[in-house]
């Protein structure tokens, strides 16, 4: 059972004692997804709503921490947005039990209803 959470994060360079061109980049970010039920599964429903980061700046942070950069070294995530939560089918399966055990967390009346209001269309299901 794999997840993963996707992000294209825009990084930004500012070097204190040089300069460089270009000054920013985009790169991809995989954020492992916590089992269903697990403590950290609902990371979806913290941080993405309808398929977009709920709040993009306050996002970039805990970006910078897991990507290991730092701003007082003149680089920081400038910018990120969700791309797809990137499955197996037996996560899927696993997070739509999890959610239908606990449906009215997410204030919705179906499984479906929850993993668009939070998800969008962008469950990629892999083998």
């Amino acid at each position: 059972m794999e997840a993963a959470y996707v992000f294209r994060v825009g990084v930004r360079l500012d070097p204190p004692a040089a300069t460089v061109d270009p000054d920013r980049f985009e790169t991809t970010m995989e954020i492992p997804a916590d089992d269903p039920g697990t403590d950290g599964w609902l990371f979806f429903r913290d941080r993405l709503w309808r398929g977009e980061i709920g709040d993009e700046p306050s996002f970039r942070r805990p970006a910078e921490e897991r990507l290991g950069i730092s701003d007082a070294a003149g680089v920081e995530v400038a910018a990120a947005d969700f791309r797809e939560l990137r499955t197996d089918e037996a996560y899927l399966d696993a997070l739509k039990a999890a959610v239908a055990d606990d449906l009215g967390r997410f204030n919705a009346d179906s499984v479906d209803e929850v993993l668009r209001k939070y998800l969008g269309s962008s469950v990629h299901v892999r083998e």
